[in-house]
């Protein structure tokens, strides 16, 4: 009883996004088209996430590689196609003092090192990573407002998902974390 209670609050408290994944091919093709969309050239972003062992959702410290950061926690299924995230956010202004806390804590799963390229699209985060050991992909984080329905972030996705080319067969479930650790 009390873990759907706290279950119900955290839905309530926690923002939420509709996520898509998907492998790129032909990235000049797709940062033109997103370029074109977000009327800008993108924002190059470093980062280097550090996932912890924890018993619910995902945990990942964020260095940006600047003496900045963020811990981010959180739950989305893995499944391929648009799906719900919710998440919480805490900065840092010492990733690497806060790294060896939790790894001491909780272990680390594993690691991830991509270089991001991020582009704005009405109320969507599109990012195209260039994922170290994996290659190329996107994402799209549709940022769900309060009043919309998961239905209305996944028409969203799924439309921009169209206008920048990105095929179904192309889309991966799960984090960049687990694939690294499938081994792809």
């Amino acid at each position: 009883m009390r873990s759907r209670w706290i279950s119900k609050l955290r839905s309530a408290v926690m923002p939420s996004n509709v996520e898509i994944k998907a492998s790129v091919s032909d990235v000049t093709r797709f940062a033109e088209r997103a370029a074109e969309l977000s009327q800008s050239q993108g924002t190059i972003i470093r980062q280097h996430d550090t996932f912890y062992n924890c018993s619910q959702g995902r945990l990942k410290l964020r260095d940006f590689m600047n003496s900045s950061g963020q811990l981010i926690f959180y739950e989305r299924p893995d499944t391929d196609g648009p799906k719900l995230s919710r998440y919480s956010i805490s900065p840092t202004n010492d990733p690497t003092s806060l790294k060896t806390v939790l790894s001491d804590a909780l272990g680390v799963k594993g690691e991830v090192k991509k270089e991001r390229r991020l582009f704005l699209i009405g109320q969507t985060r599109v990012h195209l990573d260039s994922v170290e050991g994996l290659g190329d992909y996107m994402e799209l984080e549709v940022v769900m407002r309060p009043e919309q329905t998961v239905e209305e972030g996944q028409k969203i996705a799924e439309d921009l998902m169209e206008k920048l080319g990105v095929s179904k067969k192309s889309l991966v479930t799960g984090a960049y974390m687990d694939l690294l650790l499938k081994g792809h």
